[in-house]
């Protein structure tokens, strides 16, 4: 009897080592492109004028890619809290449409689950919206999360320990972003397959461009969901009148 169990307990133990390293397959892409990135965010902290160690923790802590960035000048124009909360909730409101399709009900266990809200990222969400992620298993889904937040604290403590040594003549760093969610959007679109959506995406961003300038984003990602939730109100009507 102690055989088996013994045999059953090295089983679920090698299960759980291949998800891990399933999980990290399929992050190592998007830990690399992130690098550019995360070093910018810690170059930024520096020249910024704030102390090397704010790079880490807001990599750690706050984890939210874009906000980090603006956050940076935030703290460094010693902007109220209620400013940054406000910027906060704006910037981060999409990861509420998020949680929809998220599998979290794979993440078992209130501390896996709490991690797991933290860190769902554009990028672990882009990598877990499959089909088949509604099957993983929470060692693959948490994995793939946590090597994300790794390579990204990482990424941004170099950044900020080689932030003295670039010059200001570099430029582009900022681009980073910009090139990351093309991919993952063209990921997206391999899954999909839906030529609409992506169009209806570039139609918000032009629009909303030309609105203004300065708040294109929210008004994009405003115009987009409102686009998409009434779009599946027409659907379920039009399914129920036939």
């Amino acid at each position: 009897m102690q055989v088996m169990e013994m045999d059953t307990a090295s089983d679920a133990s090698t299960g759980v080592r291949e998800e891990i390293a399933a999980g990290w397959r399929a992050v190592l892409p998007a830990c690399v492109a992130v690098i550019p990135l995360g070093l910018a965010l810690g170059v930024l902290v520096v020249h910024s004028g704030l102390a090397w160690w704010w790079a880490p923790v807001l990599g750690a802590i706050v984890f939210a890619g874009t906000m980090e960035f603006l956050l940076v000048g935030l703290l460094a124009a010693a902007a109220p809290l209620a400013q940054i909360a406000v910027s906060t909730l704006l910037v981060n409101f999409r990861h509420v449409f998020y949680a929809i399709s998220f599998p979290l009900h794979r993440v078992h266990g209130a501390g896996w689950k709490a991690y797991s809200t933290f860190a769902l990222t554009d990028e672990a969400y882009a990598l877990t919206v499959k089909p088949e992620s509604a099957e993983w298993s929470r060692a693959r889904i948490v994995s793939i999360q946590a090597f994300f937040h790794l390579a990204w604290v990482v990424c941004v403590a170099v950044g900020a320990g080689v932030g003295s040594l670039i010059p200001p003549e570099v430029v582009g760093l900022e681009f980073a972003v910009t090139a990351l969610f093309v991919v993952l959007g063209l990921e997206a679109y391999k899954v999909r397959r839906s030529l609409p959506i992506p169009a209806l995406a570039v139609g918000c961003a032009i629009l909303a461009a030309l609105v203004s300038g300065e708040n294109m984003l929210l008004i994009a990602m405003g115009m987009f969901a409102a686009a998409l939730v009434g779009s599946y109100v027409f659907a379920a009507w039009r399914s129920r009148s036939v």
